[in-house]
This record gives C-alpha cells, sequence and structure tokens, in this order.
C-alpha cells in the first residue's frame, strides 16, 4: 500500500513539473522571450555595470543631501505604517470571526481588506496623482491605502489564529465586548500584530522608493533625476545607499522579532 501511495504521489509530481515546464514555454513562446539570449546577455550586463556604475569621490560630496532624501523616504514608510496599521487592527477586530460585532461588518471590513490589498501600489500612486499631484502626500496616500489592505487581511487571520479560551472565560465572567478585545485578544495577538508592521515598514521603504518616482518626492526622485541625466556614479551611490538602509532595517526588525515572539 505505502508503495502504492508513493508511486502515485510520483506521477503527480512528474505531472506537476511537465506542466510548469509547458506553462514556460508556452509564456516564453507567446511573449517571444528567448532563453539562449538572455543567458548570453547576462555577461554583457555585468561588465556595464562593473564599468558604469562606480561611487567616485565626486559622488560621495553629495551624500548628504542623498541621506536627507532617504531619511526622508523612511520616515514616509514609517508613518504611513504606523498610521494605516491602526485603522487595520480596528477594521480586523470587526472582521474577525472571533471579535465581530455582526456579519455585516466582517464582510464590509473583508471587502475594504481585499480592495485595498488587490490594488497594485503603483496604480494608486497613478490614481492619486490625480488629485492631489506631485507631491509626499500622493506618495503617503499610496502607501496608506496599500498597507492598510495587507495589515487588515494579516491581522484578522492572526485574530482568528488564537485561541479562544481566554475569550470565552472572559465572556463566561460578563466581560463587556471592549473588555475582551482590550484585556484577552489585543495582549494575545500582540507579539504577532507587531512583526506584521516591521515586515510592513520594511515592504514600504523599498516600496517608497518607487513610488518616489512617480510622486517626485524622496529618494526616488533623486534616483529618477540623476538616471535621466546618466549620472550612473550617483546611481550607484543611491543604489548602495538604499540596500544599506533596508538590510540595516531588516536586520533591527528581525532582532525584534526573535526578542518579542
Amino acid at each position: 500500500m505505502n508503495i502504492d501511495v508513493l508511486r502515485k504521489k510520483n506521477r503527480q509530481l512528474t505531472l506537476l513539473i511537465l506542466v510548469l515546464i509547458g506553462m514556460t514555454l508556452l509564456s516564453a513562446n507567446i511573449t517571444n522571450f528567448k532563453f539562449m539570449h538572455s543567458l548570453l546577455s547576462v555577461s554583457e550586463a555585468f561588465k556595464w555595470i562593473a564599468s558604469n556604475l562606480m561611487i567616485t569621490g565626486e559622488s560621495l560630496q553629495k551624500l548628504p543631501s542623498i541621506l536627507d532624501k532617504l531619511l526622508e523616504t523612511i520616515i514616509l514608510s514609517i508613518i504611513s505604517t504606523t498610521t494605516a496599521s491602526v485603522f487595520a487592527l480596528l477594521l480586523a477586530i470587526l472582521g474577525s470571526q472571533a471579535t465581530r460585532v455582526n456579519m455585516f461588518f466582517s464582510t464590509l471590513s473583508r471587502f475594504i481588506a481585499s480592495v485595498f490589498r488587490n490594488v497594485p501600489i503603483v496604480a494608486w500612486a497613478l490614481i492619486l496623482l490625480l488629485s492631489f499631484g506631485q507631491n509626499a502626500l500622493t506618495g503617503y496616500f499610496a502607501l496608506f491605502l496599500t498597507t492598510l489592505g495587507f495589515l487588515t487581511r494579516a491581522f484578522t487571520e492572526t485574530i482568528d489564529e488564537t485561541s479562544n479560551s481566554s475569550v470565552e472565560a472572559l465572556k463566561a465572567t460578563g466581560a463587556t465586548y471592549f473588555q475582551v478585545v482590550y484585556n484577552a485578544v489585543i495582549p494575545e495577538c500582540a507579539p504577532q500584530i507587531v512583526s506584521w508592521i516591521l515586515f510592513m515598514i520594511e515592504t514600504n521603504i523599498r516600496s517608497s522608493t518607487l513610488i518616489g518616482i512617480l510622486t517626485g518626492t524622496g529618494i526616488g526622485f533623486s534616483f529618477d533625476l540623476y538616471y535621466k541625466s546618466m549620472d550612473y556614479n550617483m546611481v550607484s551611490l543611491i543604489t548602495m545607499s538604499i540596500v544599506v538602509v533596508v538590510i540595516g532595517i531588516e536586520l533591527i526588525s528581525n532582532y525584534v522579532r526573535r526578542v518579542i515572539l
């Protein structure tokens, strides 16, 4: 019996691999993608990067101004994440099966999360540009809406996965809805909620670079400006600055996660 089950699983795995290969080849044929040409171009691409994207002494002189723009991007990412997390927690409490007030608010919360999460952040930025123009407010709202949708979904699942024992115990003692949420749900979910917030801060720092290109703000605007003027030394400096900051924030958030989880 075990041999038959193993053979069945092997056949399923083989079929899955063949389907994936077929989909890859079909997609490459439709898009006129050439694998060999791409592989041969890799070495040329790295040669160009090595010869053009070099940080020079002249570019380092402009590092303070780059750091100012980078700080603006970091602050925008943090503010948009923290404010969105407050509203996301409220929507998650209304949307969770464990803490929902009624079916209407639960469905509405999940609908809002689905809409905001599934619209790409670039699409939000382009839509908001029509109303607010190229400024930091546009970037803030684009990050805010996307973060709100993602965190609402994440917080809702976190609350749903927590144990209901403490909730039922408080309800048995006659605790009100707000007492149950404040004394049972939030304390039990707090470590996972903080972890999700840290994750979104990391993600939004990366996203805000792209948003800055569209909104004309932050480090993204500086990158776009120097890239269009073909100042690749400055482009290299900006890129390395972003990489260092993102890695640093990721290390800090990983440390915080290990402490709280």
